[in-house]
């Protein structure tokens, strides 16, 4: 079984900045791959960013340039720096890790950007 937790979620006004933490239960080592998604009411999920095992790091368009995804293996946490928040980038935030018996998500972060 993996747990994974996620904080840093909020209310910011456009132009601002979070950072978000994703902590897991086993070390980062075992997943292939971890990510960042992100869903509004009435949309389907949809991946923001993400690192596989190896360090590779890749980024919805919308986000490129202004997020970025970073993992400390040492405190099996992974996060994600976003920064120029829109209002579009309103939504919850869930963690993910690709583990060799299935995905694995976090309960979400709220993150609400003002206008």
């Amino acid at each position: 079984q993996v747990q994974l937790v996620e904080s840093g979620g909020g209310l910011v006004q456009a132009g601002g900045s979070l950072r978000l933490s994703c902590v897991a239960s086993r070390s980062l080592l075992s997943f292939s791959a971890m990510g960042w998604h992100r869903q509004v009411p009435g949309k389907q999920r949809e991946l923001v960013a993400i690192i596989s095992s190896g360090g590779i790091t890749n980024y919805a368009d919308s986000v490129k340039g202004r997020f970025t995804i970073s993992r400390d293996s040492a405190k099996n946490t992974v996060y994600l720096q976003m920064n120029s928040l829109k209002p579009e980038d309103t939504a919850v935030y869930y963690c993910a890790a690709d583990w060799v018996i299935g995905k694995y998500w976090g309960q979400g972060t709220q993150v609400t950007v003002s206008s």
